[in-house]
């Protein structure tokens, strides 16, 4: 489960196209965030994705991506073109296949291969024709696979894609938008795939073109309310359109990190952007594992992105793209190793949980600070070009997550969850290994 959204000019103050995402995944599924070099292939040579093979390209793009360790493909990213894309899983009447291109393989590829947002539209839309989209896209919930929605966007435009198996439609975005885990789309959109009003039509879901309205037609309406999906999507565009305007990169940052007035625990579904896995069946995969943020402008953009579940707690580190390529520290993997950033802050989040808002007071003051600080030196980066600057932010958030970690072992109030809350993440905490004085938090 994911919010992405997207803001386009005139919505926006420097008439800059601003991008974001949440990662909402497992809340033991490390992210890597990887700034990978443009590649020339001289001889024709095969790709291999997450579950299939497809033909490589003569030449890949420069990208950061930020993706789960256990997959080839990326939730969310950016190339040196200025293109960047964030996927959502959506439920549809249509059943997915076991083998296929996942929809992270297909944001991926669409970054290596793509110049503008329309071409890597085009691109995936011929992917998911002629290859197909399918496989299992959980980490421990193996039964898991989706149909795939997509923001893709450039320096000057955003499009809104939406699949069902081979069939789509986009819409073009028009100031603000937002997607999150189900269809959106309705009668109103600029480009159809072939055949998908004429399978509509066949299966009996509309009667006319009049009539035809995709999300309605191909959109699972179960999974559609217990996914949280339109109430996510709301509150990240009612945070937005509050601005209108004159959006700037704080408010991406605020949607991103927006809890919707309620504690990080309440309720049985997901309702709210920046997400935190809880005991309830429907939120037990529901954990923003990995957020970004982008600018994206003709004479130079630039990301930011957590490396981190939890953005409320963390900070955002800016890549750049075109110069140097950047380290974003150790990689995680599967289970708790204390030298990556990931697993040194989902330490600390896991702690925070405990008793949020005291836990969290503990070192606020001092993360709005730092974030404030890595803010400054960006924007020093973007005068000069320089990204090895950026790699000392992400080295310096890993000795932060420490520092923070043990202000709250040291001060933390006593647990105030529940015992069912405490039960699951106790169990959450074995299985990813925590240390054992963790075990109880």
């Amino acid at each position: 489960m994911c919010d992405t959204i997207v803001a386009t000019s005139p919505s926006t103050a420097d008439h800059a196209v601003w991008f974001g995402k949440n990662s909402d995944r497992e809340p033991g599924e490390a992210q890597i965030v990887e700034h990978l070099p443009a590649q020339k292939f001289t001889a024709p040579t095969k790709l291999q994705c997450t579950y299939v093979e497809i033909p490589q390209t003569a030449q890949t793009y420069e990208v950061v991506i930020s993706r789960p360790f256990w997959v080839w493909g990326a939730e969310m990213g950016a190339n040196e073109r200025g293109v960047a894309i964030g996927n959502e899983a959506v439920f549809t009447r249509l059943p997915v296949p076991k083998v296929g291109l996942t929809g992270m393989d297909l944001l991926r590829i669409a970054l290596e291969r793509s110049t503008t947002a329309r071409e890597a539209l085009d691109l995936i839309t011929q992917l998911i024709a002629e290859v197909g989209q399918g496989g299992m896209c959980g980490y421990r919930h193996k039964g898991f696979r989706y149909h795939n929605s997509f923001i893709i966007a450039d320096q000057s435009e955003a499009w809104v894609l939406e699949t069902a198996d081979r069939f789509w439609v986009a819409e073009k975005v028009r100031g603000v938008r937002t997607i999150s885990n189900s269809l959106t789309i309705g009668k109103e959109f600029e480009l159809i795939g072939d055949g998908t009003y004429e399978f509509a039509r066949q299966q009996g879901w509309c009667k006319s073109a009049s009539d035809f309205n995709f999300a309605k037609a191909f959109g699972d309406p179960f999974r559609r309310v217990t996914s949280g999906g339109e109430l996510r999507r709301a509150c990240a565009q009612k945070r937005l359109l509050q601005n209108d305007g004159k959006i700037n990169r704080y408010d991406l940052f605020a949607a991103l990190r927006d809890h919707a007035g309620m504690k990080p625990i309440a309720g049985w579904r997901m309702k709210m952007p920046c997400a935190h896995a809880s005991w309830q069946r429907r939120r037990q995969s529901g954990q923003t594992t990995g957020s970004m943020v982008s600018c994206l402008r003709p004479n130079g953009s630039i990301h930011f992105l957590t490396g981190t579940s939890s953005p409320c707690l963390s900070l955002f580190k800016p890549v750049l793209l075109g110069g140097d390529l950047i380290s974003t520290g150790p990689q995680p993997g599967e289970g708790y190793d204390g030298e990556s950033l990931f697993w040194r802050h989902e330490r600390l989040h896991r702690l925070v949980l405990g008793d949020y808002a005291a836990r969290r007071a503990l070192f606020e003051v001092a993360r709005v600070e730092a974030q404030a600080k890595v803010f400054a030196v960006a924007e020093e980066a973007m005068r000069s070009r320089d990204g090895r600057v950026c790699q000392q932010l992400w080295e310096w958030h890993r000795e932060l997550a420490l520092e923070w970690t043990e202000r709250v072992i040291k001060a933390a109030p006593r647990d105030r969850r529940s015992v069912l809350a405490r039960r699951y993440w106790a169990q959450q905490n074995v299985l990813d290994r925590l240390p054992e004085s963790d075990q109880a938090s």
